[in-house]
């Protein structure tokens, strides 16, 4: 299976991944489905994410002698393709919880699909729903607000007025602009413009127009992998000499060959994961990161450098934490409530990107020992002060 994953093309990735999976795991006790878009503009987080999720069955395959059966669906960054996995997962392969995706619109498919069915769900990426709603859903990503807050601290820091903002038209797109706008009036920042671009666009040269028009100081942006690089390439055509900042949804190395020099300082927020070995020795985070490191290359024999394999990590961690704690037999409705009960009182569990603490009516479980600011320099992360 090793091989097979250094070796497949991501077109081939899914089905390699689910078949290879099911036949070395029957015999296991408990269940994990997860959908990632392992094709589409989303695979290059996608394929991370499933990687990374490798690592974490290596790293810890059993739960109190129960082993871990992983099952893995592609849902071709398709939304409506995310809530149908969702479905066979729960419906047919009876998993006992759900991991996923690789964008919110597709997130929150899945996550109405395991409210539905009463079946506990860990999310990778930001999720904006009412928990008193669907209380079946956690997510081990960072909230969206907490990563601008970050952004808008180190604008204020670097003497910015004005911000100009371009970000996907869907849901991401959606978060980061609520984002700013929350806190960038706070720390006397004006907002100008609001452009939005489609994950496949192949060009955002007119909403790049219209930014530079306004004249702001600098450019937020709201996209996430590969389609995240536009707006910093036109930016760069156009000649734009203010600063660029983005989110973490642009730290994966396909965002970073994409982009290339038009790319080259700019400021985004971050787990501490993607600078793991430039932490102080202190920090809470440290080991388990080097952990995982050491985990990734292991199992798919080649070191890590994008923060969404690391979410899958602490999913995988923050599941087995409460699995071990959950009463009842894997597969029936009792476990997954006690499953979910016991995600919902997670106690300071270390992961990669924080330390997790999960509460009822509370999708979020990190607070700021989960975030750094990092700066893009000739192709490296590097922590910026």
């Amino acid at each position: 299976m090793k091989s097979l994953m250094q070796t497949l093309t991501r077109s081939a990735l899914a089905a390699a991944l689910g078949v290879g999976l099911t036949a070395v795991a029957i015999a296991a006790d408990l269940k994990v489905g997860l959908s990632v878009s392992l094709s589409g503009p989303n695979s290059s987080l996608g394929v991370p994410y499933a990687k990374g999720m490798q690592a974490a069955l290596a790293y810890k395959p059993e739960v109190n002698g129960r082993k871990i059966q992983l099952i893995v669906l592609d849902d071709g960054s398709d939304p409506t393709t995310a809530g149908r996995n969702a479905r066979k997962l729960v419906e047919e392969d009876k998993v006992d919880v759900l991991m996923g995706t690789s964008g919110v619109p597709a997130a929150i498919a899945m996550a109405q699909v395991g409210r539905d069915a009463k079946v506990p769900m860990i999310g990778l990426t930001p999720i904006q729903l009412d928990a008193a709603e669907n209380p079946w859903v956690f997510t081990v990503a960072q909230p969206t607000q907490l990563m601008i807050d970050a952004v808008v601290q180190r604008m204020k820091k670097d003497g910015v007025k004005s911000v100009g903002y371009i970000g996907f038209s869907d849901a991401w797109g959606d978060l980061v602009y609520n984002a700013l706008m929350k806190s960038a009036p706070e720390a006397g920042i004006q907002v100008l413009g609001n452009e939005r671009y489609a994950r496949a666009d192949a060009s955002v040269t007119g909403q790049v127009l219209k930014l530079v028009a306004m004249k702001p100081d600098a450019v937020m942006t709201g996209g996430a992998g590969t389609p995240g690089a536009l707006p910093f390439l036109a930016l760069s055509e156009r000649g734009f000499k203010g600063p660029v900042y983005g989110q973490h949804g642009l730290i994966n190395p396909d965002f970073v060959r994409v982009v290339g020099a038009a790319g080259q300082g700019a400021l985004m927020p971050t787990g501490p994961v993607i600078v793991a070995e430039q932490l102080p020795d202190g920090y809470p985070t440290k080991k388990i990161a080097m952990d995982f490191r050491a985990a990734f290359q292991k199992v798919n024999n080649a070191p890590t450098s994008d923060a969404f394999s690391a979410y899958s990590f602490d999913g995988w961690l923050v599941f087995t934490d409460a699995a071990a704690r959950a009463k009842g037999e894997p597969g029936t409705p009792e476990f997954r409530l006690a499953l979910r009960d016991a995600i919902a009182s997670t106690k300071e569990v270390v992961g990669t990107h924080g330390v997790y603490n999960f509460k009822p009516g509370n999708l979020y479980g990190v607070d700021e020992r989960a975030r750094v600011i990092v700066k893009l320099d000739n192709g490296q992360w590097k922590l910026a002060p």
